[in-house]
């Protein structure tokens, strides 16, 4: 190695260093997808941590005992999320019959000017029962398990919100638990590591909360407006699509004004467009500003390529979780170079000391 230029040694150490992180990331990601059951409930708990924290830490402040708090606190967000669920739920079933009738309408007006023969959705539909008598067998096998699959979500579902009790409840056991773990005297870099990379994610998600409230209520009373059929279900979606930064908005947006040139023409649909246009501005020059202020801020490029591998590993859970996962990654970073950057700064600039 001597006998490479200096420039040659320093790239192939940057090059092994890569490999190893690839290699390390490779392994991690395979075991998650290998123990999904296990880390999908663990994922989704630390994000319900991150959003209930403030409400858990007011609770114990009132005086309230941790694990009361703990346990209101899990009442609440089942309160919470129930109802929600239940209002997306029942307005998707009202309205849910005038959205797909809209976008079959267009679906229909595209494929007549654009399609083939055959391939628009009444032509699909008629040949409906030749497709069930073809592959009726594989249909029966993907309804059961389609039925598993719910049963495993419901399993999930009720394991994460066992795990949120626990780390509101032992959330200072767990800061215990690391600086024991850690070798040497990295314990207080260790544990400032782990809270900076969990407040990243605190605020992304109660940020992102704030956000998609504010999206729903100025779409849904600007569909309302234009009388676009189905506004609250409308309205549902883009709350949902919301905790996909960029792709969610687009998806939901896109869908509205289609519902909207469906029924209601392409001046409404015109219309429709300009309401979510508005609110993407509103929510990109103001909202992610302002409520997001003290999160860690990355660039939309990163965002999508973050979402992009979170799709590819882990489908549409995987898009839930890229962009946390990378404010953590971020936060981490920030505060490693906040300790060691400073650290080796102050270094460089100390004077030498005299010898002896």
């Amino acid at each position: 190695m001597r006998l490479l230029p200096e420039p040659v040694r320093r790239l192939a150490a940057w090059c092994a260093v890569l490999l190893l992180a690839a290699a390390v990331g490779w392994v991690g990601v395979r075991l998650c997808a290998e123990f999904r059951t296990a880390v999908t409930p663990v994922l989704l708990a630390l994000l319900g941590s991150a959003l209930l924290g403030p409400l858990y830490r007011r609770l114990v402040r009132a005086g309230v005992q941790a694990s009361v708090a703990a346990g209101l606190t899990c009442v609440a967000v089942v309160a919470v999320v129930g109802g929600a669920v239940y209002i997306i739920v029942a307005a998707l079933v009202d309205t849910g019959g005038q959205i797909i009738d809209s976008l079959r309408d267009a679906a229909n007006a595209v494929s007549r000017h654009f399609g083939a023969a055959g391939t628009g959705p009444d032509d699909l539909g008629a040949n409906t029962r030749e497709l069930l008598g073809k592959f009726g067998a594989t249909a029966a096998s993907n309804v059961v398990s389609g039925v598993g699959v719910v049963a495993e979500s419901i399993a999930m579902a009720v394991l994460a919100l066992l795990l949120v009790f626990f780390f509101l409840r032992d959330s200072h056991r767990a800061v215990a638990a690391l600086r024991s773990l850690a070798p040497g005297d990295t314990a207080d870099t260790l544990e400032a590591v782990t809270r900076r990379a969990f407040a990243a994610v605190e605020g992304f998600m109660r940020g992102t909360t704030v956000i998609a409230l504010i999206d729903t209520l100025c779409i849904t009373v600007g569909l309302l407006v234009l009388r676009v059929p189905g506004a609250v279900g409308l309205g549902a979606l883009v709350f949902v699509g919301a905790y996909i930064p960029y792709l969610g908005a687009f998806i939901s947006g896109a869908v509205a004004v289609l519902v909207a040139l469906a029924d209601r023409g392409v001046v409404i649909a015109l219309w429709a467009l300009g309401v979510v246009l508005a609110v993407q501005v509103l929510e990109g020059h103001v909202l992610q500003p302002v409520v997001q202020s003290r999160t860690v801020q990355m660039h939309p490029a990163l965002v999508m390529v973050a979402i992009t591998a979170g799709a590819s590993v882990a489908g549409i859970l995987g898009m839930l979780l890229a962009v946390p996962v990378t404010a953590a990654a971020f936060g981490v970073t920030a505060e490693l170079r906040a300790r060691y950057g400073a650290g080796a700064d102050a270094g460089a600039g100390a004077p030498p000391k005299a010898p002896g």
